[in-house]
């Protein structure tokens, strides 16, 4: 992603690692092993992070596995290079790329891309690009954990809706970059794809959170209300109370968090 986008901490990233392995859907796996060419793999991983989908997904495919990591945070990428997946015949390269200007040229050779929690992220001229790259490497995507727009607390509250409004919106905010797809992104990339001829599986990916992961709920919360609070201003007195109230429900093991998110298997 370019420098308009937020970047993300290491911190966070550590923190959701284990609710992203959790959330994936193993069945698109399965079907993707059937259509993987045998004989050694090349595999993109765009806007990577700290290197987490590849930490999930190389103990679940053959080998030999060269993988190579895109991310235009330095920091990230080292993190990436030194975290590296399980397995003596995984290797990992990475390179500091905007995943956004991405060509054909850049993964030729690839015999699967994978991203996890990007699509949300892009525009719709920039989707666009990213399918078209893709599209010229021939092979399958996998594109896991985008946001659908959905959220479900238990217990519920009164100001559950709003806050989740705003949200949304706030995905979908306009940007120099133009507007960002947010919960809209999965249907843009499903529609784009099979214009292009390919098969495209979608299967949820939700989150569930519980008593056993207080932090994350905490830090989840923390970043969905404020972005609501920065969509919508007027809500910013109520959303104070409202987080005060969460948390204390969080930390006594009495909130339970859904969070609802898609994976999309492409198969040209």
């Amino acid at each position: 992603m370019n420098a308009e986008t937020i970047r993300v901490g290491a911190g966070w990233l550590d923190l959701r690692e284990g609710a992203d392995a959790r959330a994936r859907d193993r069945q698109l796996v399965g079907r993707l092993r059937r259509r993987l060419p045998s004989g050694p793999q090349v595999i993109h991983d765009l806007a990577c992070g700290s290197g987490a989908m590849g930490r999930w997904l190389a103990p679940l495919l053959p080998g030999p596995q060269r993988w190579i990591l895109h991310d235009q945070d330095m920091d990230l990428l080292a993190l990436a290079a030194t975290d590296v997946p399980d397995g003596a015949a995984v290797s990992v390269e990475t390179r500091l790329s905007d995943i956004t200007l991405l060509g054909r040229d850049d993964l030729a050779g690839a015999t699967l891309i994978t991203a996890s929690a990007l699509l949300d992220l892009l525009t719709r001229d920039e989707l666009a690009a990213l399918i078209d790259a893709c599209a010229g490497a021939g092979c399958p995507v996998l594109i896991t954990l985008s946001v659908a727009g959905r959220v479900h607390l238990d217990p519920a509250d009164p100001l559950d809706a709003r806050v989740a409004a705003a949200f949304d919106a706030h995905q979908r905010r306009t940007t120099a970059r133009g507007r960002l797809l947010g919960p809209d992104a999965v249907e843009a990339a499903v529609e784009g794809f099979r214009g292009l001829g390919a098969e495209v599986v979608v299967r949820p990916s939700p989150w569930r959170l519980g008593a056993g992961e207080t932090d994350l709920i905490a830090e989840w919360l923390a970043g969905w209300v404020d972005a609501a609070s920065e969509q919508e201003p007027g809500l910013v007195v109520d959303a104070d109370l409202y987080r005060r109230r969460r948390l204390r429900e969080a930390e006594g093991g009495r909130l339970a968090v859904t969070v609802d998110h898609a994976d999309v298997l492409v198969l040209p």
